[in-house]
């Protein structure tokens, strides 16, 4: 098979999206072996081919990125145009995988894409107008696809519920944990104890649950700092109070310190597709604090504490338990996030493209 796979999301600042596609193409080239030809393609501008390029580093596959200026605009264009089709810049294929707000036509092959979460649908309150239309128009053409690739049962549950889409048109590639993520390794130092929470600042996340969530704790623990790691996003004002600190974006090679460094890791978000950040803590070995909600069962399993994050006194509880150990429950968070391979979710998509063409 000739698989051209979307690769634009990269050209951004790495965040879940970006990381779920790179951990997913190492899959397949791992899975694929030689059999396949894998092939990334993305127009993009000069700094956004850069990070592309540096993100697919060491990858078997053929780079196809063509250089455009005010690319972003171009490829959502290309996508309302309907024209030409992707053969005529990527070349011939056997699968064309979109993974972003790109999606034009094609004139054969097996059509795929992934969804990672339907919050435009479910909680339009909770995302900003320009992303709910981008969003329509994805999910639109997520219609015409042969196969839908998820990053959960409860996203692809999603899918056939709020979609339409056959059951037997979706398939679950959970995402990979990035190697960086582990137990063993340097651990940020700063100055103290912490509490960390890795993201975006955005209404979704629920941070400002947190925060009146750890003023109650930190009654008790005044010793502990909350640190915020995420890149700003959109209606999310500063949240400024006594003991948190607010670090930006965090890439992920220092992001990974954080982690084995912290206390513990507290999720609070409301909803998520799947909620990669909480197995990259259990990778790490760190006592982890999420959300009850169900979005959040497949990430957690059962090694994460677990409480309402608008209840303050029930997640301020959580974490403090989670402050006082449980060696069990580390093991258990450990085991739990070595399911979470580059191998396994290319070996799942893999097999979901075979069925596409035999069907």
């Amino acid at each position: 098979m000739r698989i051209v796979v979307d690769v634009s999301p990269l050209s951004r600042p790495r965040t879940g999206i970006g990381n779920y596609l790179r951990g997913m193409l190492a899959g397949l080239a791992e899975a694929g072996g030689d059999e396949h030809e894998l092939v990334a393609f993305g127009p993009s501008g000069p700094r956004g081919r850069a990070r592309i390029q540096a993100a697919l580093a060491g990858l078997p596959l053929e780079l196809r990125l063509p250089l455009l200026p005010r690319a972003q605009w171009w490829r959502a264009g290309w996508s309302r145009l309907g024209r030409p089709p992707v053969e005529s810049v990527a070349g011939p294929l056997d699968v064309f995988h979109f993974s972003d707000w790109m999606c034009p036509a094609q004139r054969g092959g097996v059509r795929a894409t992934t969804v990672h979460d339907l919050v435009p649908l479910r909680f339009p309150e909770l995302v900003e107008r320009g992303t709910r239309r981008m969003h329509s128009r994805k999910l639109g053409a997520v219609r015409s696809c042969d196969v839908v690739f998820t990053n959960s049962r409860f996203t692809a549950g999603e899918v056939v519920e709020l979609l339409g889409v056959a059951a037997d048109r979706v398939v679950v590639a959970y995402p990979a944990v990035d190697s960086v993520f582990g137990p063993e390794g340097e651990r940020a130092d700063l100055g103290g104890p912490y509490v960390l929470s890795a993201a975006t600042l955005e209404p979704r996340k629920n941070l400002p649950a947190l925060v009146s969530a750890f003023a109650l704790l930190r009654r008790r623990r005044p010793e502990l700092t909350l640190v915020l790691a995420g890149a700003a996003g959109w209606e999310e004002r500063p949240l400024a109070a006594e003991g948190v600190r607010e670090l930006g974006f965090v890439p992920d090679e220092e992001l990974a310190g954080l982690y084995r460094g912290a206390s513990v890791f507290a999720y609070p978000s409301r909803f998520e597709g799947f909620g990669m950040p909480v197995v990259e803590a259990l990778a790490s070995g760190v006592p982890t604090v999420v959300s009850s909600h169900p979005s959040l069962d497949e990430a957690s399993g059962e090694a994460a504490l677990r409480a309402d994050p608008d209840d303050a006194e029930a997640f301020a509880e959580a974490l403090e338990r989670a402050l006082d150990g449980d060696t069990a429950r580390r093991a258990a968070g450990l085991a739990h996030a070595a399911r979470f391979t580059r191998q396994a979710c290319g070996e799942a998509v893999l097999a979901g493209y075979e069925k596409a063409l035999k069907d």
